[in-house]
Formats: C-alpha cells, structure tokens, sequence
C-alpha cells in the first residue's frame, strides 16, 4: 500500500492520521514540548523545524501549514494544501488522536487564545456560501481569476439544456434595452423567441443579398417593420455578423459566441466610477495623503473606457453619446488644487467628467481633509447626495457603475441597490492583509483604522457586487507561500464582533483578472528621441542635482556619474521607502556604485497624516545614522505626471534602476509605468508585481522582509552592468516587451465592457433576492452599528 503521508489522492487528515500512528513516540515528545510552552500560536516555520528530525513526519503537508495554534489539549493547524482550498486539522496532544475540525470551531480557537471568549458565548455567524451554493464554481487553481470564461461554458450549456427557461430570458435581455426611451434591438413585432428565429432567418438571407458596407439607413425601415431596431450593426456586414451570432446561440450555443454576442449588444452609455477618498483632480495632487496610484488607475482607466465606448457605439450604428463620470468628495478647503470645483471635464476625453459631491452632517458641509480610515459615517448621506446629482447629470440612471476601495465600493454597492444596475468591484488594495492579525487584534486597532467598518464594508461589497476585477492573480488567491487579500476573506474572526465562517471564495466566477496598463502618451520608451520631452531636463537636473537643500529636495549627490537607484511612492509603512533607505545605507558597495534618490512624501507643508509624520521621522533618523548625504536625495513628491514620465527616462538615461519596495503592492502601476520606459525595474516579490515581472528576464524580484539580500540583488546587477553594459540593455528591453505583450489600457477597456455584458446578463438569470436579504441585514444590523461608532472629524 501506498505511503498516506504523501499520497496526492489521500485527504490531509488521512496524511496526518497515519503519519501520527506511525511514529507516536517522537510525534508524542514533539507535542508534549509545544503543549508545556502554553496556549498560543505556533509559527509554522517552528513546527517544521520541531518536526524534521522525524523521518517522513507530515511529508508535504508540513509546508502547506499556514497557521498553527495550541490551546490545551489540542493542537490545531490552518493548512492551504493550494491557493484558495483550506482544510483544518485538529491533534490531541494527549492522546494523539486527529480529526477535521469545521472551520467555526477552529475560529472559536483563535477567538479564546484572543480574548478569552467562552464557547458558550453567541456570536454572529456570517456564512454566505448557502446563498452560493447554485453558482458555479471551478475546481482548479488555475481557473480563479477567469471567472468570464468558466461562466461563459455554464450559460452556453443552459442555453443548450434548459432553452425552453434560458431563451425567453435571453429575449428579455434584448428587450429591456432602451435610451432615451426609445427602443434598441427589438420592437413590439418580436412576440416570442420563435417570431425572433423566424425574423432573423428572414434578414440573414436578405443581408446575404447586399454588400457588407450598405449603410444601416439603406435597409433600417424593413427591419424596423420585422421587429429590429438599431444596435444590431453599422453597416450590412455587422448586422450580419451579430444576427448569425445569435441564430447560433439559439440553435446550438457555444461559449466563444455567447461572449462575441453579449459583448455586441449596446448596453453602457452611462458609467459611473466611485473613488471618494483623498484628493482627487488631475494636477497637485499626487503624493498628498490617500492619494495615488488609484487616481493614476481611474484617470487612465476613464479615457481608454470613452475610446472603447465611442468605437463600439459606432460599429452598432447608433448616434448615441456616452458619458463617464467619476464620483469623487468635494474638499472646499484644497487650496491650489480643483478638489473644491463641481465638475471638471476628464484631460483627453471629449465626454468624460470629474463630479464631486461634498461630504456633510447636520452642521453642513465638511471642508477638511479626511483620512480614509474616517470616512465611514458620512457616506450613507453621501450615496443619496450623489444618487441625486447622477440623475440630474444622466437625465436618468447609469448603466454601469464601478466601485474603488472599500469606500466607493461601499457607496457602489448602494448605488446598484437603487438604481437596480449592474456593478462592478475594483478593491485596488484590501487592508485586511496590509495589517497582520488586523481582524484578530482589531480592537486595539480601532480606534485608528475602525476596522470593523471596513472588513464589514468589503464583505459586503465582494457579496453584493456582479462581478469583480484584479490585476494580478495574486491580488485572489496569493501564491504557494502567501495568501492573496481575496482569500484571506474566506473565513476570519474579529472576536466579539463577528465570527465568518464563509465570506468570500476566490473560486467564485464573479472574479477576473484584467490588468491595466500605462498612459502611453506620458510614459514611453526613453529610447523614443523624437517624443522625449526636453524641456524638462534643465527642471529635473536641477530637482537631482542642485547643490541647495530645501524643503523640496533634502541632501545632495556629489558624483553625477554614478547610476541612479530611484523610488517614488506615498510615504507610508507599507510603501516601505524608509526601508529601501535603510538597505542602502547599510550596503557600502551599492553606495559606492549608485546614488539613491527617492520621491517621497511632502516636506513642503505639515502633513496631517500620522502613518506619513511616523515615516518621515523615520527618514531623517537613517540620513543621520549612516551619514546618507552626499550619496542621496529626498524629493518631496512631485505632482506633474508628465513631467514625471520625462525623470523615469531621465534616470534610464543614466543606466539606473527603478525599486519598488512594498511589504504589500497590489498591483504596481509605477512598476509598469517604469517598465513602460524602459527603465529596468527591481519590486516586492508580495503581491501584484511579482506576477508583471519574469524575474530576470523582464527585471527582479525582491524581498521586502529581506533587506540584505535586495540590496545584493541590486549590487550584482549594477556589477554586471559595469562588466558589460549590454546586461542593462537586455533587462530595458526584456520589461517593454513584457509591457506590450499584457499590459496595455486598450486590452483592459475591451474586456471591461464585455465583461459588463456577459454579467448583466448573468444577473438577469440569476435567483439573488434571498442573498440581496442577507447583505441588507448585515448593513443594517451589523455595518451601522460599527459607523456609528466612528467619531466625526472635527472641523479647524
């Protein structure tokens, strides 16, 4: 017989249960040391370690331990055998006997090693995998995040199963199109699904008959008299494509046609995109607290959005005009900036726009600035203001609407509520992992983070939303060693709140992994001559290399001839600049063979931001302690993005490097935003980055917990370089290609929109009332209580 403990088709428990049998003297010993340690958690790497004198003990499945706790007489063990799939183990520590424990009671574990909780106690149980249940799910790792494609195959074989349900639905959804109160598609002459078949067999062998560029207008009154209005097509040709498209759906469906045909359909003439938080406007901002790359992602994201809107509306031959508008919060007070303007139209776009909406309480409206750890108790009000202004803006209600962070996806899921419209969720970055044992330890964090509004916000965000998209895989399900910000929702507890024995699976097919990419316009090769922006170089020389130090530029560079190593991000832990700094000032041989200069911060004013003040302390503290001047500059952070795509080809012209040290990114958009000019490119290994770099092909991999050994990392490469310089132009190159091949706003556009469709239509079919009934008692019940908790910011 096969050896169980690493047998691949043997469950976890059946591992665990003969390789305790097998070896109960030395198993015993091992767990008799940990029990005398007392309660507590156990660091996996500790129980390997203890285990490894134990020939064969745990086989795999010892690395698969992410979490390991001893609370008399058991020893309990988190194991993630893969990403997204747990299973949860329980050992008696006496008397060795193993068994599966349910995920509920190995919370209750962690909730008495917490606080002490007695088991007796009630507490709140959020379970929604019940209303789950009859969505499809994959089984493989490797279909998270293709949640379009796996629901694709699922519709297209109901369509083929069930067509006496499936295809009325399907009429349906073309029938409910309208603008402007006008009808698109279909008029009251189609009755039922067999007059639909019978009139589009009629206008196929019509088309067949007249060339594929007859205008529309040539032959819209006889489809108009068999029941087909515009939106099928421009000319014949396309009118013949999306015809024959659904003459198959409705014959012998498949996957690739479903999403060809849904994508074809005009539904999105109106989008909204939710970001409150920070300062949001197009110039000055970036830098400023809460305010960064999000901004970047949506002010790329609208304009490619409009270009893909504006193509497909003319291919579908309507003479229709789109708007996009992006929700933001009115600051009155953003003295230098347009954060206090109403509206404000988006750069590029001919009918994109910035609407701010204001917070305000009983007093009136909040002029400050408000941390977006504080936003929670203004943004109910805040939703019924801004349901207000959309109606006034659109003269109706938005086909689309599109949540950012917690905030705008609390406020979006609000909106699709009322407005009965399909929603999507972009979480950008999940502060659950940002912050260890943040729900664990959540009331020592509350009343700095409240915590218990955001986690509960998210929960019902990732429920109620119809479908959800990332940039990287990871951003999901992690990887074999850590576990992605989605996953880490699958179940947690936050004792004394709330116990979630099911909140999120990462095998949900609501989830999509569509990456953006950079503006090409701001960021291109440097090697582009005749499209670099000179005009620059006298400003940004002197910004690196002026010998006086101010409140913008802190230290000086005394030889201009060395590499430059260059960072720019928000000062804040987990951007982890301080620590880049730190590395280097540590390693005398990256100091002698580059210059570091970061873009950081702003010292220019008093930042109101105690994570930034924290880690602006912390910057001076290191310039002291290994004497930095000289070999470093501290740019406060600069808010002119053109200009800032003219310095990273400024510091490729010097053969430096870009690095991006996170202890968390998400994604990385100055990762792509650097690759994207060429500029080779060194960032965290956690998270979103490490998926946009082959590492040593299209630039390196780093570990932020590891700081030695990023800065040999770095070190090798800039020897190498000095050997052969060809090493440089290999690296340059290896990350545009990488670039081109996935990263670009065109393809993510593209699959926005038809994503829209597949799960607009998804929605229509799908049974959600019971699971909508739930969500609305967790807001109401559980979300409000902890908003209401959340002191108002004082006004100065």
């Amino acid at each position: 017989m096969a050896d169980p403990s690493s047998c691949a088709h043997c469950s976890i428990y059946e591992r665990l249960d003969w390789t305790v049998s097998d070896h109960r003297v030395e198993i015993l010993a091992v767990l008799s040391k940990l029990e005398s340690n007392g309660k507590g958690f156990v660091q996996p790497q500790q129980l390997v370690a203890e285990f490894q004198a134990i020939p064969e003990a745990f086989g795999e499945v010892s690395k698969n331990i992410q979490e390991a706790l001893v609370l008399s007489p058991y020893l309990a063990l988190a194991i993630r055998p893969r990403p997204g799939v747990w299973e949860h183990i329980r050992i008696n520590m006496k008397t060795l006997d193993v068994e599966e424990l349910p995920v509920d009671e190995y919370l209750m574990m962690k909730e008495e090693l917490v606080d002490g909780s007695a088991k007796g106690d009630f507490v709140l149980e959020l379970d929604f995998e019940p209303f789950n249940a009859s969505v499809p799910k994959p089984i493989l790792s490797k279909s998270i995040g293709n949640g379009v494609e796996f629901l694709n195959r699922h519709i297209s074989a109901k369509l083929f199963t069930e067509p006496e349900s499936m295809q009325p639905e399907l009429l349906e959804f073309l029938r409910i199109h309208t603008h402007d109160g006008k009808n698109l598609m279909l008029n009251d002459n189609i009755e039922d699904v067999e007059s639909l078949q019978h009139v589009l067999m009629e206008v196929e062998e019509y088309l067949l008959t007249l060339s594929p560029e007859t205008a529309y207008e040539t032959f819209e009154q006889k489809l108009q008299d068999l029941g087909l209005e515009r939106g099928w097509g421009s000319n014949a040709g396309r009118v013949l494509e999306t015809i024959q498209l659904l003459l198959e759906l409705l014959e012998a469906p498949d996957a690739c046609n479903l999403e060809k045909f849904l994508s074809k359909i005009p539904l999105v003439f109106n989008v909204v995109i939710m970001s409150p938080h920070g300062y949001f406007a197009q110039d000055n901002v970036l830098g400023y607290p809460d305010t960064g790359g999000q901004v970047v992602y949506i002010l790329d994201q609208v304009r490619a959005l409009e270009n893909e809107m504006l193509k497909r509306i003319k291919e579908q031959g309507l003479d229709i005009t789109p708007r996009i508008l992006i929700v933001t919060r009115l600051l009155p007070d953003a003295v230098g900036t347009t954060c206090g303007q109403r509206l404000e139209k988006v750069y590029g776009t001919q009918y994109s726009g910035i609407i701010r909406v204001p917070f305000r309480t009983e007093k009136g409206i909040v002029r400050r600035w408000i941390s977006r750890f504080e936003v929670w108790p203004y943004l109910e009000a805040y939703t019924e203001d801004v349901a207000t202004e959309l109606l006034k803006e659109f003269q109706g209600k938005p086909d689309l609407i599109v949540g950012n962070y917690s905030d705008g996806n609390i406020v979006a899921s609000l909106l699709a509520h009322k407005f009965d419209v399909t929603q999507c969720t972009i979480a950008h970055a999940l502060e659950k992992t940002k912050y260890p044992d943040s729900d664990l330890y959540w009331k020592k964090l509350e009343d700095k983070y409240h915590f218990s509004c955001q986690f509960t916000a998210d929960l019902i965000a990732m429920n109620r939303t119809n479908f959800i998209i990332t940039s990287t895989f990871q951003e999901i399900a992690g990887n074999k060693e850590s576990v992605g910000q989605y996953e880490s929702h699958l179940a947690f507890t936050m004792p004394g709140l709330y116990r979630v024995v099911s909140g999120i699976d990462c095998f949900d097919p609501k989830f999509n992994i569509v990456s953006p990419g950079a503006d090409m316009d701001i960021y291109f090769p440097y090697t582009e001559k005749e499209r670099r922006l000179t005009s620059f170089h006298s400003e940004i020389e002197e910004l690196l290399y002026n010998q006086v130090e101010n409140k913008e530029h802190l230290c000086v560079l005394n030889d201009k001839n060395k590499p430059i190593i260059f960072t720019m991000a928000r000062l804040d832990r987990v951007k982890n600049i301080t620590g880049l700094v730190e590395w280097y000032g540590k390693n005398a041989k990256l100091r002698e063979l580059v210059n570091l200069v970061v873009v950081a911060g702003d010292r220019r004013k008093e930042s109101k931001d105690n994570e930034e003040k924290a880690e602006m302390k912390k910057m001076y503290e290191l310039i002291d302690t290994y004497k930095l001047n000289g070999q470093f500059r501290w740019i406060s952070s600069q808010m002119n993005r053109v200009r800032n795509g003219e310095l990273y080809r400024y510091i490729a012209d010097t053969k430096g490097a870009f690095v991006q040290p996170a202890v968390y990114e998400a994604f990385g958009l100055t990762v792509v935003e650097a690759m994207t000019c060429g500029l080779p490119t060194f960032a965290t290994c956690k998270g979103g980055p490490a998926e946009i770099i082959v590492n040593g092909k299209s630039g390196y991999h780093i570990d932020p917990y590891n700081g030695d050994k990023a800065a040999d990392i770095l070190v090798d490469f800039f020897e190498k370089c000095k050997a052969n310089p060809s090493h440089w132009d290999k690296i340059s190159q290896g990350g545009l290609k990488r670039i081109e091949e996935k990263y670009t706003w065109q393809i993510y556009s593209e699959r926005l929109l038809t994503l829209t469709g597949v799960y607009g239509f998804w929605k229509q079919v799908s049974d959600l009332d019971e699971k909508r009934r739930y969500i609305e008692m967790l807001y109401a019940l559980r979300y409000k209580k902890s908003v209401d908790s959340v002191p108002l910011a004082e006004e100065e």
